[in-house]
């Protein structure tokens, strides 16, 4: 008890200065007079016409969303449910490849095999590995699949496990990651068109103890939720390797993972969509994946994530502003350029920011500010409750108010990765898999037993 309530004074100390400076806006809005000049009228204006198409998407999104749940049709099968092949590639996983292949074989889904791909690994995944197929009995045995390559990469590894996979619906699942009990099956569900070709899960962020994580945590839960309206236009373009489901004839027929893009599970997504086929997004499909537990960590992830993003960008360009029905206007006219423009916008968001902010304070028109601070805080609270696993995200409810400053830190952690890419850009550089320090997900939510709902964040500042 005493370590519950030590924990939350840390908390609510490190959080004082980020409650103390939103309480301030709400202030300065309630008892100050903006200031009417003239002058400033043309600024304001310019401000407002830069954010207007990420608004305009955003609301486009909320919109969507509410549709959501009418569009998400659940298949009748008839007779035996579809064969479904588990690729689980690992690469130096120790640490947590044990806890990703219990909770497959846990899955309440029937007719299921894995194939866990050991990329070359130089720690002691194989012995974990070996160890784990050896302590399975005969009938689960035979539904496991065990490739040991040398090192070629994830995209190469994903394409062996492909070739021997037997299942007519691939799902690809990181060897940092905890399935939910009833994340296939529920990705299955979301094949209800013979024309929907891939499917992303929902992914929570699982390690929470220090603040970084927490951050991270609200960062999926933020952009998770949107790819709800994105569903809706059978559009959703960046599905994760970490929860990821894909017809398999449309994998072959395609070429399968492209090893020359860093980030294979967009790419292959992206060119999914450019070949006319749908893909969706299934909220309750419901994954836990390791986070970054430093900084240095983050930065190279979102590196990778940033630069594999602008190579599929540049490779299916042909996409943005396409005038064809598939994959429609949704795609072609909204989302890819709007997703363009932010990153032009992140690129100056420092200029942009103290403009914005000494406008406020000059004009002591504290509204615009207000009105972020209110929608964000509600679109928060929305997601939350609304999420299927929303007594996992309870601690998020208190980080609403403050949220608008907390994003500012995952806003460095891109702008840093943007310029990066850039620079190797420029350069003609590569990038190679950046490895990061990984401590497993202790506390496997819904495998081990989940006590990581009832957590308040703590150190925001570290």
């Amino acid at each position: 008890m005493s370590n519950d309530f030590s924990s939350r004074v840390k908390w609510f100390y490190k959080l004082a200065p980020f409650y103390l400076l939103t309480a301030t806006v709400f202030y300065m809005a309630w008892t100050t007079e903006p200031e009417t000049d003239i002058a400033f009228t043309p600024l304001r204006w310019i401000m407002l016409l830069l954010f207007v198409p990420l608004a305009l998407k955003y609301v486009i999104q909320l919109l969507a969303s509410l549709f959501y749940g009418l569009t998400q049709a659940r298949p009748i099968f008839m007779g035996a449910l579809p064969r479904v092949s588990v690729l689980i590639p690992a690469w130096n996983e120790e640490v947590g490849i044990v806890k990703t292949l219990k909770s497959a074989l846990h899955s309440e889904y029937a007719n299921l095999e894995i194939v866990v791909i050991n990329d070359g690994s130089t720690d002691g995944t194989d012995q974990q590995i070996q160890g784990f197929l050896k302590s399975l009995t005969p009938a689960q045995r035979a539904n496991v699949q065990y490739l040991k390559l040398e090192n070629g990469g994830k995209a190469r590894a994903l394409n062996q496990g492909l070739e021997i996979a037997t299942g007519e619906l691939i799902v690809t699942v990181d060897a940092d990651s905890v399935l939910d009990k009833q994340a296939i099956s529920r990705l299955v569900n979301r094949f209800s068109e013979s024309d929907v070709a891939a499917v992303a899960g929902n992914v929570i962020i699982g390690n929470r103890a220090r603040s970084i994580e927490c951050l991270q945590q609200l960062e999926y839960l933020y952009g998770f939720f949107f790819k709800r309206g994105d569903s809706v236009f059978n559009s959703v373009y960046i599905i994760g390797g970490a929860a990821a489901a894909y017809r398999r004839d449309v994998l072959m027929q395609l070429g399968g993972f492209d090893h020359s893009i860093i980030t294979e599970d967009i790419e292959i997504s992206t060119r999914i969509l450019a070949h006319g086929y749908k893909t969706r997004y299934a909220h309750d499909a419901v994954v836990y994946t390791e986070g970054p537990a430093d900084w240095k960590g983050l930065c190279n992830q979102r590196l990778r994530w940033k630069f594999g993003r602008l190579q599929t960008f540049f490779r299916h360009r042909s996409l943005f502003f396409q005038c064809s029905s598939r994959p429609g206007p949704y795609l072609s006219w909204l989302l890819l350029p709007v997703a363009l423009y932010a990153e032009l916008l992140l690129l100056f968001e420092v200029v942009l920011m103290t403009v914005f902010f000494s406008y406020t304070i000059y004009t002591q028109d504290y509204l615009p500010l207000l009105c972020v601070i209110m929608v964000m805080s509600c679109l928060i609270w929305l997601q939350v409750l609304t999420d299927p696993k929303r007594d996992k995200h309870s601690n998020l409810l208190w980080l609403a108010p403050v949220a608008w400053l907390l994003f500012f830190f995952i806003d460095a952690v891109e702008f840093q990765a943007l310029y990066r890419s850039i620079k190797r850009f420029c350069k003609g550089e590569a990038l190679q898999w950046q490895k990061w320090v990984r401590k497993g997900l202790s506390q496997a939510p819904d495998l081990l037993g989940d006590t990581q709902g009832s957590q308040t964040p703590v150190d925001l500042l570290n």
